[in-house]
C-alpha cells in the first residue's frame, strides 16, 4: 500500500490552485460556448423554424388562448443558451418612469388616431372590408367580460408581444446580420410582417393594419434605445381603447 503523503502548506496551496485552475478553466469554457452560440446562424434558424411551426400550430387551432406564451419560453431557452437575459433585449427599467408613461399614453392615442380615422378606413375602401374583430363581439355590454380582455391584453397582449416580437424576434433576426444598421432596418421590417400575420384571424385588413403598428412600434423600440418600456405601454393603450369601443358598442364597423 502506496504511503498518504502529509498534508503541508504546500500541498494545500497546490489543492487551491488545482481548483482555482479548474473553475477558471470551467469559466472559459462556458463564455466559449456561450460566444460559439450566439454567433450560431444554425441556431438561430432552428428558433425561427419553431416559430413558423407556432405559427402553423396557431392557424390549424392547436394553440391554446395564444403563441405569445411559447415564443417567450422560446426566447428565454434562446437567451439562457446564449448566455443573455432580457434586459439584453430591452427588459429593463426605463431611465425615468415619468418620461416612459408619458410618451406611452401619448403615442398610444396617436397610433389609436391614426387607426380609426386614416389608415382603417383606407384600407377599409381598397380591400372592401373592416378587420374582423368577431372574437371580440360578446364584450359588448359585458363588463366582466370586459374586464377579462383587459387584463389579458395588457399581459399577453402588450407585455407579451412587445417581449416577444419587439424584444426576443428583432434582436434575434437582426443579429443574425450582425447588428448593422441595415440588419436593423431588415430586421425591423421583417418582424412586422410576421407580427401582421400572427394577425390571420381579423382578416387582411386586421393583419396589415398590425404590420403598419408593428412598424410603428419596432421604431419606437429603436428610437428608445431598444428599451421595450415605452413600445408596452403604447401598445396597452391602443388595444385597452379599441376594447373600450368595442364595449361600448362604438367600435367601427361593429354592431
Amino acid at each position: 500500500m502506496q504511503a498518504q503523503k502529509p498534508l503541508t502548506a504546500e500541498n494545500a496551496g497546490n489543492s487551491r490552485g488545482d481548483r482555482r485552475g479548474w473553475f477558471i478553466g470551467g469559466f472559459v469554457d462556458l463564455h466559449s460556448l456561450y460566444s460559439r452560440t450566439r454567433d450560431s446562424v444554425w441556431l438561430a434558424l432552428v428558433e425561427f423554424a419553431v416559430v413558423a411551426g407556432l405559427f402553423w400550430a396557431d392557424v390549424h387551432h392547436h394553440i391554446y388562448v395564444s403563441k405569445t406564451p411559447y415564443i417567450f419560453l422560446l426566447g428565454w431557452a434562446s437567451l439562457r443558451l446564449r448566455g443573455m437575459r432580457w434586459k439584453d433585449v430591452g427588459f429593463a427599467r426605463p431611465r425615468s418612469w415619468r418620461n416612459a408613461l408619458l410618451l406611452g399614453v401619448a403615442v398610444g392615442l396617436c397610433m389609436e388616431a391614426l387607426e380609426l380615422f386614416v389608415t382603417q378606413p383606407l384600407l377599409a375602401r381598397w380591400l372592401g372590408k373592416m378587420p374582423d374583430l368577431s372574437d371580440f363581439a360578446d364584450m359588448k355590454g359585458n363588463l366582466k367580460l370586459f374586464l377579462i380582455y383587459l387584463v389579458l391584453v395588457w399581459t399577453l397582449g402588450a407585455l407579451g408581444e412587445e417581449i416577444d416580437y419587439r424584444g426576443y424576434l428583432m434582436n434575434r433576426v437582426a443579429g443574425v446580420f450582425r447588428e448593422t444598421k441595415a440588419a436593423w432596418v431588415v430586421s425591423l421590417i421583417v418582424v412586422s410582417v410576421v407580427f401582421g400575420c400572427g394577425h390571420l384571424d381579423q382578416g387582411a385588413t386586421g393583419m396589415i393594419e398590425n404590420v403598419w403598428n408593428g412598424l410603428l412600434l419596432g421604431a419606437l423600440y429603436l428610437a428608445c434605445g431598444r428599451n421595450l418600456a415605452v413600445p408596452v405601454i403604447a401598445h396597452a393603450v391602443g388595444d385597452t381603447l379599441d376594447f373600450v369601443l368595442i364595449y361600448l358598442g362604438k367600435y367601427p364597423g361593429m354592431h
